[in-house]
């Protein structure tokens, strides 16, 4: 039978996991929030 508290213990991340975190974190790419967030802000100089 598989010892999952055991398995959790011996489990480490692949490294490609972590450096994809890491560029993803770090990038300063706009998403789709952000875009509209930047519209709502000019709407409201605008006026």
């Amino acid at each position: 039978m598989i010892n999952y508290d055991e398995e959790i213990k011996k489990f480490t991340p692949s490294l490609e996991v972590d450096d994809t975190e890491d560029a993803i974190y770090n990038s300063n790419i706009k998403d789709i929030t952000d875009v509209i967030q930047d519209l709502l802000e000019e709407m409201k100089g605008n006026e």
